[in-house]
């Protein structure tokens, strides 16, 4: 079959989680509830961030450019998922794909790197305690937020302009519910022997070098803990970093949950289901993580509600 040009595409069909009529409805009111959980939460830690003076410090500057990345990157992602169920339409344009897969690379990117920064920061404040405010200093903190959505913004633009040279010539249906670069790569019917050695280059970059930096940070920060001498000051720092840990965990755990479920399952549904560990999910719990774990926020929350 001669492959046609990629201008020739004008839509994929997103097959969702199922295609029982039946669960359409329960999969529609799961994802709305936790779309709505996922904004409110994180919207409830930017206000709270905002609007009291004491969080204003980089570790709290960080967690709001964290909440506000969760938002558009489950904003990218839901709202369509819930339209197409809606209408019962599973079409997604072109456009709208390529441009779904950008955004979910950049604002992973974001996230990715924003849970390094705040690594660091942690590290800077444990180990480094009485030069942390010259240290982090409020251009540092804002360069490192600049860096972080430049590179991301990098690697989502790169990714989808070696989408764009691809072309497709099968039936163009994604057992998916949003437009994820590795199942468009596998639609396409030209050579994508590039696109796989670029996304495996990435991921080893956006993986190793954000866990190698976490790691490094959390020895260091282990090891100052326990040589202080009080266990009032080994608990308080403990639980400075109990939130991140948790957060980190649960991101980079569901995330290598998907990568073993997909390496050791022939299903592309059942690997679509896993992906809504690493997409969803770590952005609806971070607010309660950070809220739950952290006196300072809990009592920003309550003096803003």
């Amino acid at each position: 079959m001669e492959a046609r040009n990629h201008t020739a595409v004008s839509e994929f069909l997103l097959l969702g989680l199922t295609e029982d009529p039946a669960l359409q409805p329960l999969i529609f009111s799961l994802f709305l509830s936790m779309y709505l959980v996922t904004i409110l939460g994180n919207l409830l830690i930017i206000l709270a961030v905002s609007s009291d003076s004491h969080l204003h410090t980089p570790m709290y500057f960080f967690l709001a450019n964290l909440s506000f990345t969760d938002i558009c990157l489950s904003s990218n992602i839901i709202p369509k998922m819930l339209v197409n169920i809606l209408t019962q339409n599973k079409s997604i344009t072109y456009t709208a794909c390529l441009t779904q897969v950008c955004f979910v690379l950049l604002f992973g990117g974001v996230e990715t790197c924003l849970l390094t920064v705040m690594a660091y920061d942690r590290y800077v404040a444990i180990c480094h305690p009485l030069r942390y405010t010259v240290i982090m200093n409020p251009r540092l903190c804002g360069l490192l937020m600049l860096f972080s959505l430049l590179i991301s913004l990098v690697d989502a633009l790169l990714h989808t302009l070696m989408v764009l040279r691809l072309s497709f010539c099968t039936a163009l249906q994604m057992p998916h519910f949003f437009c994820e670069l590795a199942q468009i790569i596998k639609l396409s019917c030209s050579d994508h022997f590039i696109d796989n050695i670029l996304i495996y280059v990435v991921a080893c970059l956006f993986g190793g070098v954000p866990v190698s930096g976490i790691i490094f940070s959390y020895v260091h920060i282990v090891s100052s803990v326990l040589r202080m001498p009080s266990a009032e000051g080994k608990h308080k720092a403990f639980s400075t970093c109990g939130s991140h840990l948790s957060v980190v965990s649960l991101f980079y755990g569901s995330g290598l949950g998907v990568y073993i479920s997909s390496a050791v399952t022939d299903s592309p549904r059942k690997t679509a289901v896993a992906s809504v560990m690493y997409t969803l999910v770590p952005q609806m719990l971070n607010p309660f993580i950070y809220s739950l774990r952290n006196r300072d926020m809990e009592e920003a929350l309550r003096k803003f509600l």
